[in-house]
């Protein structure tokens, strides 16, 4: 390379050359030699492909139970396996530069990866030179939650929790790395910057999916009986600074709503676009307590008008693998949305865009799905981003 005319032209020039490639290929880039990853890496570059759009790696990530998990042994090379759905492959993410024999991807925002992790030691803060640290007590009773880049192999280590939570808790991610809740039916943790705030939650029953919308959580609970499953919405605030922070609970509802709760079995939400949310489950073909499923439903409401309106039905040639599966995943958000049920095998994904004006949709499957199992996968949308840190 020290021969290379690429050594000759100016630093300006080079990245206007890189900034006109996807983010993937300047990712394989870096990986050529050292100059093109420091140039890749300056924080003059980071900075550019910050304020593109064009820039973000839109991903799908499969993460494993906690079943699963608990009872898999320790990998060697742990990673993250992703889906690209723009060149329909599969990738891998290593995760070996951070230093837990046992990690569990859980979620994702603003190209952060956010881990369980479990170890004999306790990782001094940083961005992936510290050296770890022997701690004290039982540390099988203790987890870390890990934020982590995995493109540039920054992370940074959130005080630990007890494992009860990470078995029990949706950890819920704001606009900043450190605005992280974790919650369960009974209590939130908000993280400050060396602790945890916990705070009621007083909520009917265990939340379903709840997502982060904001500054605010919404919720599904079940406020029916053992019999008949009764599920509501539920919407709580969530304020900047730990000062602020309420978490006092309000159904949300209206009138003009009617039976939208009833039509769908078993729902669950997901963060939508342009301030909506997603509800998501399988439509009844009747009112009846055991009514068997046409198909799978897509709703879509609108925070602002609070109105809902379809935003997809599963055609009924992928919805026949599904209707003999008592229970099936979804997961993902925004634009694209990814189905899986037990002994399907693969996974279907919707994908919502515009095309001349208007809104349209599409359903496609997706095959070759790494270490599927029984095919019940689960996992999160991952927007990767060079220049996203810890």
């Amino acid at each position: 390379m020290e021969s290379s005319p690429l050594n000759r032209l100016p630093q300006d020039t080079l990245h206007q050359i890189f900034l006109s490639l996807p983010l993937h290929q300047i990712i394989v880039c870096k990986s050529v030699c050292k100059y093109l990853r420091s140039t890749l890496s300056s924080p003059s570059f980071l900075h550019l492909i910050s304020t593109s759009q064009s820039h973000v790696f839109p991903l799908i990530a499969l993460r494993p139970s906690h079943r699963s998990h608990a009872h898999s042994q320790s990998s060697p090379h742990p990673a993250l396996h992703v889906f690209d759905p723009l060149l329909h492959r599969w990738l891998r993410f290593p995760l070996g530069f951070l230093p837990f024999p046992s990690l569990l991807p859980i979620t994702s925002s603003h190209g952060l990866l956010y881990l369980w992790a479990s170890s004999t030691s306790s990782p001094s803060q940083g961005h992936g030179n510290g050296v770890p640290k022997p701690s004290s007590g039982n540390s099988n009773n203790n987890k870390t939650l890990i934020v982590c880049n995995p493109l540039t192999r920054q992370y940074e280590a959130l005080p630990q929790l007890g494992s009860a939570w990470s078995r029990h808790g949706s950890v819920l991610v704001g606009r900043r790395p450190s605005q992280v809740l974790v919650l369960t039916e009974l209590a939130t943790l908000y993280s400050t910057t060396n602790s945890w705030l916990k705070f009621s939650s007083n909520l009917p029953s265990k939340p379903r999916s709840p997502v982060l919308i904001d500054n605010f959580i919404l919720a599904l609970c079940d406020v029916g009986s053992p019999w008949r499953s009764q599920w509501k919405m539920f919407k709580s605030m969530v304020m900047d600074t730990e000062h602020l922070f309420t978490q006092k609970w309000t159904r949300l509802e209206k009138h003009e709503w009617g039976d939208v709760f009833d039509i769908i079995r078993r729902p669950r939400l997901l963060v939508g676009g342009k301030n909506r949310v997603l509800m998501i489950g399988g439509l009844k073909s009747s009112y009846s307590l055991h009514s068997a499923c046409s198909t799978i439903l897509i709703l879509r409401l609108d925070l602002e008008s609070l109105e809902w309106d379809e935003a997809g039905r599963m055609p009924q040639e992928m919805y026949r693998y599904f209707q003999d599966s008592s229970k099936f995943k979804v997961f993902g958000g925004r634009n694209r949305v990814c189905f899986s049920a037990k002994r399907v095998g693969r996974l279907v994904l919707w994908e919502s865009f515009e095309e001349n004006g208007c809104a349209k949709s599409e359903w496609r499957w997706i095959d070759c799905v790494p270490g599927n199992g029984d095919g019940l996968c689960r996992g999160f949308l991952l927007e990767a981003q060079l220049s996203a840190v810890p």
